[in-house]
């Protein structure tokens, strides 16, 4: 029996991109948004989007997200989750600053909304999840962790935090001839706190591997497709004790370089193919799979966490895939129990027969144009 569906009711986005003013409702079943390229159908999921992460789907600075001319950009939503909630965020350009609210309450902890609109999007560009560089799968693995445990998402953010202050005293003391124990300081709690990334990580992917190498066969890959935790620490053993003891060991090295060499911030999940690096030697339809094979085990950890069926959020998924891997993928999207699906392709002709049933909308240089097809 497949779970409750995260149902987004109704989107209002001011200034965010090219999107002047959108006010859209959505039924239960989502819509098919469809537009040429440039005319803001990626936007328009990112905007979706950022509720659920708080940053731009693609990287982006705030300030870069801002329509040309204007003073910032605010997004509201009207969702079903876990009930019925108002989420909303805003950035000012002038102060630099950006404010969440939920149910009309301004948070002081933006985390607090971390996660708030349950939601996975697929987009061409997450070829780079298994073409681009290890920071890509890293910052994939943080993600999926920090939107389905807490602990980790504290874990996160005071590792970097850390990672950052030791960073800034190894310059320090590059620069002024001072001693070690500034940097010494701080590795005690990139120890504890990356002890507990690296043993999630570990987990999750030990966990979820299985999953990973089904889904690839089932798409129709051949070759034994897998992916494994890659990580000085990840094995028996005290990993907060061997990460304190690596700081320790190659502080005179980092002194050197002005950053830190030892920790999760270093490690990689390796995604291989007839054991050989996807990354390296499969093909862009290899590469294109296995992104696709991650993204499902994101929705299928965001629904055993929540409890409810993500939204899915399309961005011309099925780019440079064939009709049959297309329609397999559908196929076990609709197994795992198909949530409210938002899909965005240029041309009508582009929506799969499995969700032509999908409301109709045209976008035009940033215009949401309901009901005209």
């Amino acid at each position: 029996m497949s779970e409750p569906r995260a149902w987004l009711r109704h989107a209002a986005i001011r200034d965010f991109r090219n999107l002047e003013k959108v006010d859209v409702e959505f039924p239960e079943s989502g819509i098919a948004v469809v537009g040429e390229n440039g005319q803001g159908k990626t936007n328009f999921l990112e905007a979706i989007y950022y509720l659920q992460v708080l940053r731009s789907a693609r990287g982006a600075r705030d300030h870069d997200v801002v329509r040309f001319g204007t003073r910032g950009f605010h997004v509201a939503l009207d969702a079903r989750t876990d009930g019925d909630h108002e989420l909303a965020v805003g950035f000012d350009l002038a102060g630099k600053k950006k404010r969440v609210s939920v149910d009309g309450t301004p948070l002081l902890r933006m985390s607090d909304a971390f996660g708030g609109l349950p939601s996975v999007m697929f987009s061409p560009r997450d070829i780079q999840l298994v073409a681009g560089s290890p920071g890509e799968r890293r910052r994939y693995l943080d993600l999926v962790l920090a939107l389905s445990s807490r602990k980790y998402l504290s874990a996160l953010q005071q590792y970097r935090a850390a990672l950052m202050q030791r960073n800034a005293a190894l310059r320090d003391a590059a620069r002024n001839g001072t001693g070690e124990d500034a940097i010494e300081a701080w590795e005690p709690a990139l120890a504890e706190s990356g002890s507990v990334i690296v043993n999630d990580r570990a987990a999750w992917v030990a966990e979820h591997s299985p999953e990973f190498t089904d889904i690839c066969v089932q798409i129709g890959e051949e070759g034994d497709p897998r992916m494994a935790y890659h990580s000085s620490f990840a094995r028996e053993g005290d990993v907060r004790e061997m990460l304190a003891q690596a700081l320790a060991r190659q502080r005179q090295h980092d002194l050197r370089r002005g950053m830190t060499h030892a920790g999760p911030h270093r490690d990689d999940l390796q995604i291989t193919l007839a054991s050989r690096d996807l990354r390296a030697f499969g093909s862009a339809g290899q590469q294109r799979t296995a992104a696709i094979a991650l993204r499902m085990l994101e929705a299928a950890t965001l629904r055993a966490t929540a409890r409810l069926e993500p939204i899915l959020l399309l961005d011309d998924p099925f780019a440079e895939l064939d009709v049959k891997r297309s329609e397999r993928i559908l196929g076990l999207l609709q197994n795992a129990g198909l949530g409210q699906t938002i899909l965005a392709v240029p041309r009508a002709a582009d929506i799969p027969e499995e969700l032509v049933q999908l409301e109709r909308v045209r976008i035009e240089s940033g215009k949401l144009l309901q009901g005209v097809m």
